[in-house]
């Protein structure tokens, strides 16, 4: 079959097809007054120091080494039982770098996510952190658990449509060889058995991003020539199709003023394309949380997950400011009993640095509209671990930050009944970013506390 000029623009080697229906110029312009919502779900690994985080647990028995796949037994033996309510929220040591966003977040506690014994139990905390699927679920659909579409995915699938990518996926693995299996280094998962891959480069993260120059470069080029072509093919044109290619090449110039925007924040932000050098791990974080949020800022992408760290990988990290020399994490976590905690400890607050950091920043931010992109955004801050010791899944520690547009109260401390699933949470999420669900994974209702 032939395709005749009037179905394409040809230039420099592309091929650019002509439109059928006014609505291919659509979905370019979008309400340019009123910011999208943001998620960013930050992840930490091989859990916290319990002692030191949880309010009321400073004095707490220090956990011995608990081995094995079965962390089920330890769970009426260390499990704190909450009285469920809502408290003031009075900072702990190590959530003590939050002090100046202290009116910006939620501290929620009480809460498990579903287990599945004999399968590695950091290997569940990272990959089961968001899943969509209880291992009863798995086993009544004939899929292996951990599996399933993580929550970044649904709600990506809702409120990606508009941006260049539905969900955005970093960790922060300094490791240069692979230790692990995918599920210790990603907490996104496209479906049963299919993780998204996170980035760990922030030179593959800008240029993913922000396209490298050649490319972007290539783009503007074609882009210019098949204007100048169309302007030849749009004098041959009937005036009901000359409206219709109106409308088609004024997309087409949409993304070329998008092109130009995109290069012109990269100029105004304080972003550079990374070099292949190596960072200290707390510039190496901070770095990449700029990356996202640059992305976020330009509306490439509504949805990010953020792992500060794989789970479990034994190999030695620099912590500028921390050690003088590398410590392993996971290591540590294994030996908290003496004054192995407050060393331990240390790592925890150097995270929580970061995610302050990341808030920080959004609040700095400003939208269309004036507000913040905290304003419109919402902040989580876990682990899929409640203690690296005892390996539980139970008790795990939830930060929430952000206004979701009005939708959060802040400053508070929510205690949930124990044994509360995280699924909850994740519905909720789900609904605050605009899903019309009514169920996600195994929840049983909302946190409705959470909502104003």
């Amino acid at each position: 079959m032939s395709l005749s000029r009037r179905q394409f623009l040809l230039a420099n080697g592309a091929a650019l097809a002509l439109p059928c229906l006014p609505s291919l110029a659509g979905g370019i312009q979008g309400d340019a007054n009123k910011p999208s919502k943001k998620l960013v779900m930050m992840y930490v690994p091989n859990g916290l120091v319990r002692r030191c985080f949880f309010p009321g647990e400073e004095n707490g028995e220090l956990p011995g080494f608990v081995g094995g796949f079965n962390a089920d037994k330890t769970k009426n033996e260390v499990r704190t039982l909450n009285e469920a309510g809502i408290y003031d929220l009075e900072l702990t040591s190590t959530m003590a770098p939050l002090a100046k966003n202290i009116n910006d977040i939620t501290l929620v506690t009480g809460m498990d996510r579903t287990y599945q014994n004999g399968q590695d139990v950091h290997a569940q905390g990272s990959s089961c952190y968001l899943t969509s699927i209880s291992p009863v679920q798995a086993e009544e659909l004939g899929m292996r658990h951990p599996n399933g579409r993580t929550l970044d995915h649904v709600i990506g699938d809702h409120v990606g449509h508009t941006t260049t990518f539905k969900t955005l996926e970093i960790s922060c693995n300094g490791y240069k060889n692979p230790k692990e299996s995918p599920e210790f280094d990603n907490i996104s998962w496209y479906g049963d058995g299919k993780f998204a891959p996170s980035i760990k480069d922030p030179k593959k993260l800008y240029n993913r991003l922000f396209m490298a120059d050649d490319y972007r470069d290539h783009v503007t080029d074609v882009t210019d020539l098949m204007l100048a072509d169309a302007k030849t093919l749009e004098k041959k044109l009937g005036r009901d199709d000359r409206e219709t290619f109106g409308e088609f090449m004024q997309a087409i110039r949409g993304i070329e003023k998008r092109i130009a925007k995109l290069q012109n924040n990269l100029k105004a932000s304080h972003i550079k394309e990374p070099t292949d050098a190596d960072l200290p791990r707390g510039e190496y974080i901070q770095l990449m949380g700029d990356l996202m949020l640059l992305a976020l800022q330009m509306g490439i992408t509504n949805v990010s997950t953020f792992m500060i760290g794989p789970e479990r990988w034994d190999a030695p990290l620099s912590y500028e400011g921390v050690f003088d020399k590398p410590v392993q994490h996971h290591n540590m976590t294994h030996n908290q009993k003496g004054e192995g905690y407050k060393e331990l400890q240390k790592i925890d607050i150097f995270h929580m640095q970061q995610y302050s950091y990341v808030i920080s920043r959004m609040k700095e931010i400003k939208e269309s509209d004036g507000t913040s992109m905290f304003d419109n955004s919402i902040i989580t801050y876990g682990a899929g671990l409640g203690d690296g010791a005892t390996h539980q899944y139970f008790d795990l520690p939830l930060i929430v930050a952000g206004k979701a547009q009005g939708q959060i109260k802040q400053g508070r401390f929510i205690k949930c009944k124990s044994g509360t699933l995280n699924s909850n949470m994740w519905l909720t999420i789900a609904q605050l970013m605009g899903l019309e669900i009514d169920q996600y994974a195994d929840s049983t209702g909302t946190i409705s506390e959470l909502m104003t």
